[in-house]
């Protein structure tokens, strides 16, 4: 696993720490606390030496961003966070997906597609899903550690939780068929390869998360561009002029 060093500004207590539980307590629930990771030591020790930057909103620099402590804290734990959602408009109806990427606690791309024009917001949601593990495996592959973050329960407890029993039963259950089976397969297929390596978590939704609030605008923009493929949003990554985009 990558070795990180927490610088905190502001915090209860100020300094670099060498892990991540140590430096959550210094900094949750401290009101204006300023806090970032960093790979190095020698980076860490700059940067603390420099100050706290501006708490001016991020566009996709390095300047540690100010959200919600639940957010932050997500950043802080990995290397790479991916946070994954789906959106149909009417449901069932025009469905597309979305994900936003965090690479070392900062905003490094967004993306949509997977456009649907007969879906649902659990295929949305899955889709989103299954593309968030794929780059999950690629960052594993590239020794990083791993988080991704969905509103979906249904996606979430399908992988986790029910999918193994389903397979024992030969992709049955009790009660009937099972739905959206093919994306399930290969959702659970992918979370076996990597789940010793990935950590799946369930983020509420529409409650400013800035992470999930973004992959929610994204999946909305696969809709209204019905955007079949995987695509980069390509715009400057404004968060304040992204959050103001339509939500699902």
């Amino acid at each position: 696993m990558a070795k990180k060093f927490y610088v905190v500004w502001r915090g209860v207590k100020t300094g670099i720490f060498h892990d991540w539980p140590t430096t959550h307590a210094l900094v949750d629930g401290f009101a204006g606390a300023q806090y970032k990771s960093f790979p190095t030591l020698s980076e860490a020790e700059s940067a603390f030496r420099s100050g706290a930057p501006a708490r001016t909103p991020a566009s996709g620099g390095s300047q540690p961003r100010i959200v919600r402590t639940d957010h932050a804290d997500a950043l802080a734990a990995s290397d790479t966070v991916i946070f994954c959602d789906g959106a149909c408009d009417p449901n069932p109806g025009r469905a597309g997906s979305g994900m936003a990427v965090y690479r070392d606690g900062e905003l490094a791309s967004l993306w949509y597609g997977a456009y649907n024009p007969a879906g649902t917001n659990n295929t949305a949601e899955l889709n989103a899903l299954l593309q968030a593990l794929m780059l999950a495996r690629t960052e594993i592959h590239a020794d990083k550690t791993v988080q991704v973050r969905s509103d979906s329960s249904y996606g979430l407890n399908a992988v986790t939780k029910w999918a193994a029993g389903w397979k024992k039963r030969g992709w049955r259950k009790a009660d009937g068929e099972i739905k959206n089976l093919e994306v399930i397969q290969e959702l659970y297929a992918l979370y076996q390869e990597i789940e010793d390596d990935v950590k799946l978590q369930h983020v509420s939704a529409h409650v400013g998360i800035e992470g999930n609030e973004l992959a929610d605008r994204m999946a909305m923009l696969a809709v209204e561009r019905r955007e079949v493929q995987w695509r980069q949003f390509e715009d400057t990554l404004d968060v304040a002029k992204l959050l103001r985009m339509r939500s699902g």
